[in-house]
């Protein structure tokens, strides 16, 4: 009997709080798919490439994890602190039948033991298997599939889930068990009052949510403008100003919905009682609903930040090299060590690309620009504008690149040559070195054909600005050259230059295989052969470090995140309702219908989760700009306007799971209203 008691208990527990065993199975997902992450074929791959960089991610993971650990642990307490509020009543009966309250600690153990060894046999599967579709979409997605996909299970990381999952369960029922312990049967048996806050004059919630508002635009603007970032000083103080401004606009939100009550429901159906009913509830939990909405805005800044600086660093450019050779003493020879291996067979391509300083014999300054600063000076001002002009200024001495090798690789990227005559030269700069924005402006001013000095001879700039990779890797970064014609490269490199051997690899000879797959086979061939090379895997392996550092820890941070903010405020939607069951009784004495009540509360719901969701959705938009600001390089700034698109599509991606929860705690609403439709007994 004892027995099924528990299991009785458990599943009605379940069933009645579904939202938060929900929350306690994506939890588990979660823990499990960034634990198992060091197991995972990407990491894997990442550990050959970008060993050092790998190292620290892996060693960055268990910090995230007792971090998660410790707030989902709060959630826990504050989920189980209203079941156990919820069946207070029920208690007091137990006690009052006889049954002792070591029997009841050891029910109310086995019923949470229960449901989280449920909660861990459902979750550990699935999140096994997740994570294996997870490593399949990346293999495919970058090309390991040929390199060895294999299933991944990873027992260190089932343990460390499952112990730390049952520990912090374990920690928060012995801390509400000891509150239920220390209360008398008859104080179990009667209801707590809900409570009553003091009201203040409507002048003074006005005031505190104008004040939060302008402290809130206090903190964007600094974050924007870069102010944040400068120290650790001025971090804190927009952090403070941020917080001190949600805490103010929600203490203050009360005098709107009290507007809201007294003039827009007045004549609609339960209107007055709905506003009234969402201000009480602001008023008693305005602090919880400002913490919820801070951790639906981290939700959505890490989600938005770190998928929009994903998408930058895997939107490189189109692959076109496979490997580069050259740059040292062997320079000239590598095609001819190449076929005396006999792997050149392996290459549809392999050209040159020339590069060299500029060799003078006259004092100063061999390259000078004028006419280009002056036409950018004369530009609107910008930010954009400022940061090339500087750049601009020390290109005094530039490298030269011949334009014959450079057509070549224009034309194995798929792009037309670029044409110059006599008297011509073109503008290189590297990728990592410009933006969009940069390009933009400098090919406006190329339109004009510029006149340059190269050592005293006058060169007319054409074309637009050139950035396909030079090489493979990076043996070679250039923030600015020249492209000349070869003429012109021999005489002013005076015959002393670097080749760069570019190969592309021949794909009918590696047909049964992914590039990554033919590459590596090719890399082993290089290596008994005993050349040097930077091959593709190179750098494969940095951008994909960028989009798995990018995409794995935010992604993690945001669900976690989003699960606290979200069960907290269905949560606390929920109890409230509860706390209201007389003005819900007195509503069916006077006729509502169950009906009309579940669309009264469902548009307290909508209320009471749009209005947190809506700060955190206009102060991410804030927040994800800031981080831009704040972690990308300073020369790709001009490229934000591209990722805040693409972090705006993220965020919506939350605002619909968020309407997911809304009408998960709507269904629960509705469930507990129903059992109010029946009529109590009052003898």
């Amino acid at each position: 009997m004892f027995y099924k008691l528990i299991l009785r208990n458990s599943a009605r527990s379940r069933k009645e709080n579904g939202l938060f065993f929900s929350s306690l199975l994506i939890s588990i997902i979660a823990f499990y798919i960034i634990l198992s992450l060091p197991r995972q074929d990407v990491m894997l791959f990442l550990k050959r490439m970008e060993s050092h960089a790998v190292d620290r991610l892996m060693t960055m993971i268990p910090v995230f994890f007792c971090v998660t650990l410790f707030l989902l642990f709060f959630l826990i307490y504050y989920a189980g602190k209203y079941q156990m509020d919820r069946r207070r009543h029920e208690f007091g009966v137990y006690l009052m039948m006889g049954m002792r309250r070591r029997k009841l600690f050891a029910m109310l153990l086995a019923e949470d033991l229960g449901g989280s060894l449920l909660a861990l046999v459902l979750g550990i599967p699935a999140a096994v298997l997740l994570a294996e579709l997870i490593s399949l979409v990346t293999a495919r997605f970058v090309g390991l599939g040929i390199i060895g996909h294999r299933f991944t299970f990873s027992p260190e990381a089932v343990l460390g889930t499952a112990v730390g999952f049952l520990l912090i369960k374990l920690g928060a029922f012995l801390v509400l068990s000891g509150r239920i312990a220390a209360q008398e049967t008859g104080s179990l048996l009667t209801d707590k009052p809900s409570g009553a806050k003091r009201h203040l004059s409507v002048w003074v919630y006005r005031a505190a949510i104008v004040g939060g508002i302008v402290m809130l635009g206090m903190a964007y603007r600094m974050a924007i403008i870069g102010i944040s970032w400068k120290n650790a000083g001025t971090m804190g103080q927009t952090v403070f100003l941020g917080l001190a401004g949600t805490e103010l606009f929600f203490f203050g939100i009360r005098a709107p919905l009290g507007f809201l009550a007294k003039y827009v429901g007045k004549g609609k159906r339960l209107g007055v009682f709905r506003f009234r009913q969402i201000q009480e509830q602001v008023i008693c939990c305005s602090h919880t609903l400002a913490v919820s909405s801070l951790l639906i805005l981290a939700a959505m800044c890490c989600f938005g930040a770190g998928a929009g600086m994903a998408g930058f660093y895997g939107s490189d450019e189109r692959h076109v090299l496979d490997y580069t050779f050259g740059g040292d003493s062997l320079a000239g020879e590598y095609e001819e060590l190449l076929a005396k291996k006999g792997l050149d067979g392996y290459f549809s391509e392999l050209f040159e690309i020339r590069v060299g300083h500029i060799r003078t014999s006259k004092a100063g300054d061999p390259f000078r620009m004028e006419s280009v600063m002056t036409a950018l000076s004369q530009l609107e001002d910008s930010q954009e504008k400022e940061r090339l002009l500087n750049n601009l200024s020390y290109a005094t001495n530039p490298y030269l690149i011949a334009v014959s090798g450079y057509n070549e690789l224009l034309a194995a990227a798929g792009y037309p040559a670029l044409a110059l005559g006599e008297g011509e030269a073109g503008i290189y700069m590297d990728r990592e070195s410009t933006s969009f924005t940069y390009r933009d402006l400098l090919n406006g001013i190329l339109e004009q054909r510029p006149e340059v000095m190269l050592d005293d001879k006058g060169l007319y700039l054409t074309g637009e600005v050139q950035s396909v990779n030079l090489v493979t890797d990076r043996s070679i970064s250039l923030s600015f050259a020249l492209i000349v014609p070869d003429k012109v490269f021999d005489k002013y490199t005076g015959g002393d230059y670097s080749i760069y051997l570019n190969g592309i690899l021949d794909r009918k000879l590696f047909e049964d295989s992914s590039l990554m797959g033919a590459i590596t086979q090719m890399n082993e061939k290089l290596d008994q052969a005993g050349l040097d090379y930077e091959s593709y895997l190179q750098n494969m392996g940095r951008q994909l470090f960028f989009l798995v550092a990018g995409s794995y820890i935010t992604i993690y941070l945001a669900i976690i995140f989003l699960l606290i903010a979200n069960t907290v405020i269905g949560v606390q939607f929920l109890m409230g309702q509860r706390k209201s069951r007389g003005r819900y009784q007195t509503l069916i004495r006077l006729g509502a219908t169950h009906r009309m009540l579940c669309r009264c509360a469902g548009r307290q719901i909508v209320w009471y989760f749009g209005i947190p969701v809506l700060a955190a959705v206009c102060s991410s938009i804030f927040g994800v700009r800031s981080l831009f600001t704040g972690l990308l390089p300073t020369i790709v700034q001009g490229s934000i306007p591209e990722l805040m698109g693409i972090s705006a599509a993220m965020i919506l991606v939350l605002f619909v799971i968020e309407l997911i929860y809304m009408a998960a705690v709507g269904r629960s609403s509705s469930r507990y209203l129903l059992t109010l439709m029946v009529p109590e007994r009052t003898e």
